[in-house]
């Protein structure tokens, strides 16, 4: 009887204790809410079909990278480039290794991602990003450039 007086109180404590630091240590339970965008997406815009992999940086910022492309090979057969970078010294980077975004910060009270920048490799242009998820769970990604924007739907398959 004195064992169960001392259990059950003890066994609440800790478990209001777990409780207590899970609630207010943001992601250290797995359930922060920027990393909801975290995954691979498959990716379907202009004649071009990739997977892209959506990953957290080091200062809670998001990039994503190509990691498949259909068609990746030129008319030779070789592994086709980021030919039209603006940036030089990127213009040997893989068409399979291209990162695609950067920067990318969550907000929690608009629910979306923003203040990053998209890159469009078929035209080698970049510009801002906001991300969010419709409510069929697919990713909305809308790059806007010069007052003019445009949404590609990407869909998670991990």
């Amino acid at each position: 009887m004195e064992m169960k007086r001392f259990f059950l109180p003890a066994v609440a404590g800790i478990a209001f204790a777990v409780f207590s630091v899970c609630a207010s240590a943001a992601g250290a339970c797995g359930e922060d809410p920027a990393d909801d965008i975290v995954g691979v997406y498959y990716v379907a815009h202009e004649d071009e079909e990739s997977r892209v992999r959506i990953f957290r940086q080091n200062d809670d910022t998001y990039s994503a990278q190509v990691m498949w492309i259909r068609d990746s090979l030129d008319r030779d057969g070789n592994l086709r480039l980021d030919a039209k970078n603006p940036d030089r010294a990127l213009r040997d980077v893989p068409c399979n290794r291209i990162v695609i975004m950067t920067g990318l910060k969550y907000d929690s009270e608009k629910r979306r991602w923003n203040s990053g920048k998209i890159y469009d490799p078929t035209r080698g242009i970049r510009a801002n990003v906001v991300c969010d998820f419709a409510s069929d769970g697919r990713l909305r990604v809308r790059g806007s450039l010069l007052g003019i924007s445009q949404s590609v739907w990407w869909d998670k398959v991990e």
